[in-house]
């Protein structure tokens, strides 16, 4: 009897502190709020009387953006994105439809979950805050009950007006919330370790409720190309049976690992460094990334702990355009085409959840491979990209919605798992390669389609923002 209240007891302590980390985090960043909102210089409302909007404002109608005297304003140019005015619509959501808040349908159908419909809402310029902040909202069902109910919400840290319009804004610092519940109906799984076999596929469905509470800051003066990451993040997930046509059942074919997870609550803390001289977060030309994170399951079923180590870096290196001759000097953004070479390696220690293990393969790592095809308790990865512009000045879609321009990447990967670090370079080497459909609606807003193929065949896959 003591054994069970202890079990009981420990339960409800786990219970206890993921309910305090859940309804804590909205309420952590709702008290930095006033402090974030220091870097702000000019009133969002004074600006909006002061200015009549005008869409081709520090933006030619082609879609070029002339560069602006940027070291004027702050100590590394380089570090800073502009947003010319054309781009700040005054107004509320419907106002700025088109320009900086949007509304896409979702609408898909497939045999194994059916047909689904959903709505993509962001707002990029949320509040009326300069393009201080982001939300996102995100919804989809399908008629077998796929379902999918998240939203995202980002304030930068970093954001300065300019005196001839337009405002300034520092990728690196920020803060950021996201969370929601998803039930998907056909995660994969092939088993653990390096030598597993595509007849073993199995499939479970996968209920996950989860909250992200995450914040990025670059440090000042001399050592401003280091930025600091931390986040705590909270996680419950149900397993169930899989959907997926053809495949096993992951509870029959591997009862063990599905009964330990089934069902399971993650409590995570995580922090990384990385030293960052690209000239884009989101969408580099050039420079270098070298970085560790740490991510540690604290709190765990049974009081169970495990922590995922992670090493990556990548350099980015500008070629000749293919088909454009660059842009001009004096160009903001200009078309630039790039070599990317990324290399990563992952390690897992202590007690996890068969599914948060390290994995290869979907629309990140070795995509040529389907999600989840490759898992153990390490992994390493090795990628290059070569990213071509072919419509560099894009075209109009409608009204104010355009697409900045058009790419395409070819690339090719190699990686494996392994069950421990020292392992990891004596197993086979998995290779996939394809090519990638790329576009933007701005250097921050990149949309890719990925194909790639691998001893499995083809995947495809798509994805918003690179894949490194």
């Amino acid at each position: 009897m003591s054994q069970l209240a202890a079990k009981i007891s420990n339960g409800r302590r786990i219970r206890c502190v993921s309910y305090c980390i859940f309804w804590l985090m909205p309420m952590l960043v709702l008290f930095a709020l006033p402090v974030v909102a220091e870097n702000s210089n000019l009133d969002s409302a004074t600006v909006e009387k002061e200015m009549v909007y005008d869409p081709y404002r520090g933006v030619d109608e082609d879609g070029r953006i002339p560069m602006i005297d940027k070291a004027a304003l702050v100590a590394r140019p380089e570090r800073w994105r502009y947003i010319p005015e054309g781009r700040l619509k005054p107004g509320g959501f419907f106002e700025r439809f088109l320009v900086s808040s949007f509304l896409f349908p979702i609408f898909f159908a497939n045999s194994t979950v059916g047909t689904g419909l959903g709505v993509a809402l962001t707002d990029i310029d949320f509040r009326a805050q300069r393009r201080r902040e982001f939300i996102g909202v995100f919804l989809s069902y399908t008629t077998k009950g796929q379902q999918s109910y998240v939203l995202r919400w980002r304030r930068w840290l970093k954001h300065l007006e300019v005196p001839t319009g337009g405002v300034l804004q520092d990728e690196r610092s920020f803060v950021g919330v996201s969370g929601g519940y998803r039930k998907t109906l056909t995660r994969r799984f092939f088993g653990i370790g390096p030598s597993t076999k595509e007849s073993q596929e199995t499939s479970y469905t996968d209920q996950i409720a989860f909250l992200n509470l995450g914040v990025s800051k670059s440090l000042e003066g001399s050592f401003e190309d280091v930025v600091i990451e931390l986040g705590v993040r909270g996680e419950h997930h149900w397993l169930g049976q899989g959907e997926a046509g053809g495949a096993g059942q992951t509870s029959s074919e591997f009862p063990e690992l599905f009964a330990e997870a089934d069902p399971y609550g993650l409590g995570w803390l995580g922090g990384g460094i990385r030293w960052d001289t690209r000239d884009s977060q989101r969408n580099p030309y050039r420079g270098t990334v070298l970085g560790a994170r740490v991510d540690a399951a604290l709190l765990q079923n049974d009081w169970n702990l495990g922590e995922i180590y992670r090493l990556f870096g990548d350099k980015l290196i500008p070629v000749p355009g293919l088909f454009h001759d660059g842009g001009g000097v004096d160009e903001e953004h200009p078309p630039t085409d790039t070599i990317a070479i990324h290399v990563e390696s992952q390690l897992s220690t202590g007690d996890l959840p068969f599914f948060a293990r390290p994995t290869l393969g979907g629309n990140r790592a070795l995509r040529g491979y389907i999600a989840g095809r490759w898992r153990d308790d390490a992994a390493w990865e090795a990628a290059t990209e070569y990213r071509v512009w072919v419509f560099p000045r894009g075209f109009t879609v409608w009204r104010h919605l355009r697409i900045e321009r058009l790419g395409l990447a070819l690339f090719y990967e190699v990686g494996n798992v392994a069950e421990n670090g020292l392992k990891l370079f004596q197993e086979r080497m998995r290779q996939s390669y394809g090519v990638s459909g790329r576009f933007t609606m701005e250097r921050q807003a990149i949309f890719r389609a990925d194909f790639g193929f691998s001893e499995d065949g083809l995947n495809f896959s798509v994805g918003f923002g690179l894949p490194f």
